[in-house]
């Protein structure tokens, strides 16, 4: 993608200048959201003010506020991909929990997701119905921040679905193997499990080190294995929702939490038993004093 690195980081820089300008939580992370989906402070494992609607359909199964822009918001969006044989439905209440945040979240009904153009075409779903006057979506998404995120072949497929230049930011969590981040550039936080027998820690450190031209941090949760983000997200919960809240949301407090020479994550021992950033990421400052 021939001068969309260059693109991502001016748009990095002047994020850090936004930053400095505006208060916590009113700013996207390149200042176009609305500003108005409320802060939850720090409370980014806990369930978020929005109340959430389901709809299961064909192809996607949609996540999102039953109140969507009801104080004239619009809502980010996160396309979600599954680990291998799996629904939406297993991991519902860490989709429901992004909902509730704020997030419209378009997740790819497949199984087998790791070519990412299930989740891709949930983008072009929403586009349809945020244009579509007689759509409940219309004009209530926010389309210029899109964050791709998935488990296992998901996570593998997060990576790949972040080739689409509508995506902003990508979340694998325990990503498998089958992708290429040298074929991205957007930030992307990688999660691996320190008891994870089946994607190895190793494999997805080696993820984030060839992850070297885009900002990227590597959190590897204290105790987990395989499957210890499903259902709820578990421990994958609140550090995922923070990195949404800040890429997509521009929150303060959230940027906090990874960037920065004192970031709140950076120190949680409890949570991690690996922790890294690349030096993309270091770039990126904490919240002004």
């Amino acid at each position: 993608m021939p001068g969309r690195k260059s693109r991502v980081f001016g748009g990095l820089l002047l994020a850090a200048v936004l930053a400095v300008c505006t208060a916590p939580g009113t700013a996207g992370a390149d200042a176009g959201t609305a500003g108005t989906v409320p802060s939850v402070g720090t409370d980014w494992g806990w369930t978020g003010p929005y109340e959430v609607a389901v709809d299961i359909e064909a192809v996607h199964t949609f996540y999102y506020p039953r109140n969507m822009g009801q104080s004239g918001e619009r809502h980010p969006v996160v396309v979600w991909g599954n680990g291998t044989g799996a629904v939406p439905g297993v991991y519902s209440s860490l989709l429901r929990h992004w909902a509730s945040q704020g997030f419209i979240v378009a997740a790819a009904n497949t199984p087998t997701s790791n070519f990412a153009i299930s989740m891709r075409a949930g983008i072009d779903v929403l586009e349809r119905r945020n244009a579509d006057s007689s759509s409940a979506f219309h004009g209530k998404v926010d389309l210029d921040h899109i964050a791709s995120a998935g488990h296992s072949q998901g996570g593998a497929a997060a990576v790949n679905a972040a080739v689409d230049p509508r995506v902003d930011t990508a979340i694998p969590i325990q990503p498998g193997p089958l992708t290429d981040p040298d074929l991205m550039d957007e930030p992307v936080f990688y999660l691996a499990g320190q008891r994870d027998l089946t994607v190895w820690p190793a494999l997805v450190k080696a993820l984030y080190r060839d992850t070297d031209h885009a900002p990227a941090v590597y959190g590897e949760v204290r105790g987990a294995g395989h499957l210890s983000s499903i259902g709820d997200g578990g421990d994958f919960r609140a550090p995922t929702t923070a990195w949404l809240r800040y890429w997509l949301l521009g929150d303060e407090n959230a940027r906090g939490m990874f960037f920065g020479p004192g970031c709140g994550y950076c120190v949680d021992s409890d949570l991690w038993s690996g922790w890294d950033r690349n030096a993309e990421a270091l770039r990126i400052p904490g919240p002004a004093a």
